[in-house]
């Protein structure tokens, strides 16, 4: 495998697995940890091993990926209460909370973690910090509609604002049609509580990154 940590990824998302049973629906989260998992329950489904699955996906890219390989679907509408969810995320701090979105999808993501019934976060060892922010930038999903007038504020938070953007150099869209504003916090984020009250307080800002007190069950590959 071309990424040095996809042997861990791979190893925690098939302990996530193991966690799925025959008649449950999960939410299928998105990334390149939660690829693994979609991976092995369409797997287990094939192979007998696992019936009568409802994949929930977080993502267009999940529920194309879960298509291929034989996953069948429903809709957070058809299904509102998912059994489990598994997701990968960003960074983890020793509290559990988490920076996910860097897939751009952070939006349906929490829509679907804080539907379900339990949520299993699959990571590589490299993605536990001691604070959120110190590898990754804070995303944040924003409406295209004045975008820039978040910048001033989010500097006022200690962070660098930046539009997320692709190899092209254009915006890149959600899939609810939003942007992201990728915001760096040199250091890290101190109250990560008070950030996300402020941020969401702002008309305009859909959601964050910051994924608080969801005390997910952490499965750390490798480890």
């Amino acid at each position: 495998m071309s990424d040095p940590a996809a042997g861990a990824k791979r190893q925690a998302a098939l302990r996530a697995v193991a966690r799925v049973k025959s008649g449950m629906v999960v939410g299928l989260g998105t990334g390149s940890t939660a690829r693994f998992a979609v991976e092995e329950i369409g797997r287990r489904l094939r192979a007998g091993e696992l019936r009568d699955i409802t994949g929930v996906p977080t993502s267009i890219a999940t529920r194309e990926h879960a298509t291929q390989v034989g996953i069948p679907l429903a809709t957070l509408n058809d299904r509102p209460s998912p059994d489990l969810t598994i997701d990968g995320a960003d960074e983890v701090d020793p509290d559990g909370n988490l920076i996910k979105g860097h897939g751009a999808a952070l939006l349906w993501e929490k829509i679907v973690a804080s539907a379900s019934k339990k949520l299993i976060i699959v990571v590589d060892p490299a993605k536990r910090v001691q604070r959120l922010g110190t590898t990754r930038a804070l995303p944040v999903e924003v409406v295209r509609f004045g975008w820039k007038t978040h910048e001033a504020a989010i500097r006022e938070l200690g962070a660098e604002p930046a539009l997320k953007r692709g190899p092209d150099g254009e915006p890149i869209s959600t899939d609810e049609g939003h942007y992201i504003i990728d915001c760096t916090f040199p250091g890290g984020i101190g109250d990560p509580e008070a950030v996300d009250r402020a941020l969401q307080r702002r008309p305009g800002v859909v959601e964050t990154g910051l994924f608080l007190g969801f005390h997910p069950e952490l499965i750390v590959g490798g480890q």
